[in-house]
């Protein structure tokens, strides 16, 4: 599948939790409605999904044959 290219890349694959999440958090912050940012982890963050709902965040996972979670979210 071909995506547009996000905006932001938050690389959060080595990051010890709840890093990848506060800074996740933080990224969404300063994204204009419509902007996206492009998440990368070692592991599917289950519990970002539920915020991102709440939120009226979209988003899409692709798993990469490294075992990386590429997690596009949208504003």
């Amino acid at each position: 599948m071909s995506r547009p290219p996000p905006e932001r890349v938050l690389d959060a694959r080595y990051l010890e939790p709840p890093g990848p999440f506060v800074q996740t958090m933080e990224m969404l912050d300063t994204l204009a409605p419509g902007e996206q940012m492009l998440l990368l982890l070692y592991r599917e963050p289950h519990p970002l999904y539920r915020v991102l709902q709440q939120n009226g965040h979209r988003w899409s996972v692709e798993l990469q044959p490294d075992g990386t979670f590429e997690i596009l979210i949208t504003c």
